[in-house]
């Protein structure tokens, strides 16, 4: 007997450490990307927002969004000295301009401390994968789990960024893993419905989980259904009125209303979409299932799908909580407008880790060696894209250097790469005429580029280096597209900005 509690103890031991080696290389990672990249779209709202919350408790900015995220960002924030006009009148996006380029503030360092935050709970959410597994399958199904959670480049790509995606879906699969643990302790339900709160008070789309969560709680327990949904509701509800009350007394609920009605305002715009080439305007219902295939490790999308017939077939009990609420969400995310990016499902690459981990109850040796021989491709298609991880797009889509080829926006080009441009710039082209067209939030003048829109001069006047962001050219309008045809391109920069000469 003690032989066998000493070799579970080396074995306990040895995954402990699997875990702390993946999580470093992820937070590696995770900071690298944070430290190299400048702001990407939707960053400088989110910690305008932040600080306007911190210093002085108001909720006037990006209403559209519940508070809690940038409450989070604000933790990292309160260790700057942020200099903030109380006068300033202008609109979301105009205060992170002000905030972070037009008061004194060190920009590169506001996004750090909003970032760092986010990349502690990313990291925490990878622990939340592993558990999830372990509990399914054991231990080895943990490591597999973790492992494909923490080689993500999606996940690594927005998990490294002050922006809300992440932290909602993070926070929905620990309800959910919560929820699983409640079949055998109701003393999780209310943990599991600060968790629901928690996702629900970071991103308004998080509300199309809370039906899902419901009937999973009736799973969850045998008695008292109604008493237990009640449990799981009213303190996700109470977590969402904390979140507002913190900040600004009486806001709840009419500004939740208020940002949920800004929403659907959204998705009745129009917006453009890119997808294999071909732009477009308003949305198409496969462009996640379609950008998910780009953006993909190979690998993984073998696993994941192995995993789920897994599931599916041998563990329909936990089917019900990996797989179920997968499915709702992406099926809801397909509906939306906004045929932005993978971020809209960042929630997949975390529940179908935790379903391909289920793939060790498989017991035959071959399928063990499939699946490390899976899991090394990963990690491989992953390292070999840092530190550029937003841009990714696997073997079979040509890699990073062609994602801009097949997808647009924060699938490749968010304006991450401005300082990255400026570095470029005076390394290999000084003193030379720039020409810019620059999609993204960051000021390219604070970066040292002096340049001038080429859209806004005769064309025969466009002579020097011609500089586009991605994005522009796979939505260039006609005078654009003729200036680039044009032109000859040499170089290009983080697989997001191309440099043309003309």
């Amino acid at each position: 007997m003690g032989v066998l509690l000493e070799t579970r103890r080396e074995a306990t031991t040895k995954t402990h450490w699997v875990v702390v080696v993946l999580l470093a290389q992820m937070a590696f990672a995770l900071v690298t990307a944070a430290v190299q990249q400048t702001p990407t779209i939707d960053e400088p709202v989110y910690v305008g927002a932040a600080v306007v919350q911190l210093e002085q408790h108001s909720l006037r900015y990006n209403p559209e969004h519940p508070p809690l995220g940038k409450l989070i960002m604000a933790t990292g924030l309160a260790f700057a000295d942020v200099h903030l006009d109380p006068s300033f009148a202008g609109d979301q996006t105009e205060l992170g301009r002000h905030v972070l380029y037009e008061s004194g503030n060190d920009p590169a360092r506001l996004l750090l401390l909003a970032r760092l935050p986010m990349i502690v709970l990313t990291l925490l959410f990878g622990l939340v994968v592993f558990l999830f597994a372990r509990d399914l399958a054991g231990p080895v199904a943990g490591l597999v789990a973790l492992a494909l959670y923490a080689f993500s480049p999606d996940v690594i790509a927005h998990g490294s960024l002050a922006t809300l995606d992440v932290p909602a879906a993070g926070f929905l699969l620990t309800s959910v893993w919560l929820l699983w643990r409640a079949r055998s302790s109701v003393s999780y339900l209310p943990l599991a419905g600060l968790a629901l709160g928690a996702a629900v008070a970071t991103k308004m789309s998080a509300l199309a989980a809370v039906p899902v969560a419901l009937l999973l709680v009736a799973l969850s327990v045998q008695r008292s259904r109604a008493k237990a949904a009640a449990i799981v509701g009213l303190t996700a509800i109470i977590v969402v009125w904390a979140s507002y009350v913190v900040v600004q007394p009486l806001a709840f609920p009419s500004l939740y209303l208020h940002g949920m009605g800004m929403q659907f305002g959204m998705e009745n715009r129009v917006w453009g979409g890119f997808l294999f080439g071909t732009h477009y305007e308003g949305s198409r219902w496969y462009y996640l299932p379609a950008a998910l295939l780009v953006k993909t490790p190979l690998g993984a999308l073998v696993l994941w799908l192995a995993g789920a017939v897994v599931l599916v077939r041998r563990m329909r009990a936990a089917a019900l909580y990996v797989l179920a609420p997968t499915a709702v969400l992406l099926v809801t995310a397909m509906m939306g407008n906004r045929d932005l990016g993978v971020r809209y499902a960042i929630f997949v690459p975390m529940f179908l880790a935790v379903a391909a981990g289920c793939l060790v109850v498989v017991r035959r040796r071959w399928a063990h060696v499939v699946v490390a021989v899976l899991v090394a491709f990963v990690a491989v298609s992953s390292l070999r894209t840092f530190p550029y991880y937003l841009p990714y797009s696997n073997e079979a889509f040509g890699g990073p250097a062609r994602t801009h080829q097949h997808l647009h926006d924060s699938n490749v080009d968010w304006g991450q790469d401005l300082g990255r441009l400026a570095d470029r710039l005076r390394e290999r082209h000084p003193g030379e005429r720039i020409w810019l067209v620059y999609k993204g939030a960051g000021v390219p003048e604070y970066y040292g580029i002096k340049a001038a829109d080429p859209r806004v001069v005769p064309p025969g006047d466009v002579r020097g280096l011609l500089v586009v962001s991605d994005t522009a050219i796979a939505k260039a309008d006609d005078r654009l597209a003729a200036l680039l045809a044009s032109s000859t391109p040499i170089d290009e920069v983080g697989h997001s900005i191309t440099i043309f000469r003309r």
